[in-house]
């Protein structure tokens, strides 16, 4: 089981990446931290196994009660990049816009999880 990222640290490392901005990169741990903090956040939201949210190469994690998952691809996926995680969970960008963007893609019945976002750092 990973290691839980304390409140404390996943703010410190938003910040870092809101602050790199456009302007620059953030620091790779930063980013790393944020994402899997951000993921941490939607796992406690919305528990279950029914959806795996794939952040690569970050974190994945499976949210959203009913039926469980066991072996192979699950039935219901999102995946995203870094950045758009982020905007999406801090409420800077709307999943709407992201998916018709081409930023998200999601398959399966379940894996439209919109409701849930932003998240509360």
């Amino acid at each position: 089981m990973p290691r839980r990222i304390t409140t404390d640290e996943g703010r410190t490392a938003l910040e870092a990446v809101h602050a790199a901005g456009e302007a620059s990169l953030p620091s790779r741990t930063d980013l790393a931290t944020a994402v899997r903090y951000l993921l941490q956040l939607l796992a406690e939201k919305a528990p279950g196994n029914s959806v795996e949210v794939r952040v690569p190469p970050f974190g994945a994690v499976q949210v959203v009660d009913g039926p469980r998952h066991t072996r192979g691809t699950p039935p219901n996926v999102v995946e995203t990049d870094p950045a758009t995680w982020i905007a999406l969970a801090t409420g800077q960008e709307l999943w709407t816009d992201a998916a018709a963007q081409g930023r998200i893609l999601a398959s399966g019945t379940r894996a439209d999880i919109s409701d849930l976002l932003p998240l509360r750092p």
